[in-house]
């Protein structure tokens, strides 16, 4: 058959559901582009405020903008949010949103992770572009990250969502009922890419559930 394809009476292409409690989980990343405000808003509203990792949003979206709208979700939801800037600590229970008209990745120092702006040319004519976010996470967390691609345009965050899987991570994807666009989400799906596929209204408590229990197996073992 054609590279890729499924042998005869397979079922369509879908990842395989992983076996046992999930591994522990030390960031969560989410994308979103149309719709992504709103539906943002809903996920970190569904956050405790003892989350017990940190947050970090790629949300297409211009300068100052990003700014506001980190503004505002800090006020809405029990999270402290914040725009990031160069050389903040990622710290648990804090989301940090890229900046309009810059990529938003991070790097070590030490065993504090640090956020870091970058300048470097738009991606999927996008800055920030989710998939140089989800590279950065990828390379640095491995399978401890945990991805979450919500509605928007286009198909930023399939990439990323590539380097994330196989690193070992595991990627939630909204679903197409509640996405005001399925092109950012719809691709990571079409691609085979996505662990869980779920409406908005159920995935704060997928995303405590797993983190919680993936944290809790870790300790006890």
């Amino acid at each position: 058959g054609r590279p890729g394809a499924a042998p005869p009476g397979a079922a369509p292409a879908r990842p395989v559901k992983r076996t046992g409690p999930g591994g522990r989980i030390d960031i969560l990343a989410i994308g979103s582009s149309t719709g992504g405000p709103d539906a943002l808003t809903k996920v970190l509203q569904g956050l405790p405020a003892d989350f017990p990792v940190p947050i970090v949003v790629t949300q297409h979206m211009p300068p100052v903008f990003t700014k506001m709208f980190a503004e505002r979700l800090d006020r809405s939801t029990p999270l402290r949010v914040v725009e990031a800037t160069d050389g903040m600590e990622l710290t648990p229970g804090w989301a940090y949103i890229a900046p309009g008209d810059n990529h938003l990745v991070f790097h070590r120092r030490g065993t504090a992770t640090l956020t870091q702006l970058s300048g470097a040319p738009p991606e999927n004519s996008c800055r920030p572009a989710v998939d140089v976010m989800f590279r950065s996470v990828a390379a640095l967390y491995g399978a401890s990250a945990y991805a979450t691609v919500l509605t928007g345009m286009g198909h930023d965050g399939r990439g990323g969502a590539k380097v994330l899987r196989d690193a070992g991570a595991e990627v939630l994807a909204q679903d197409e009922a509640t996405s005001v666009v399925w092109g950012m989400p719809g691709a990571v799906v079409g691609a085979g890419l996505a662990d869980e596929v779920l409406p908005l209204d159920r995935i704060s408590a997928h995303l405590v559930s797993r983190i919680k229990s993936g944290r809790s197996a870790a300790v006890a073992r």
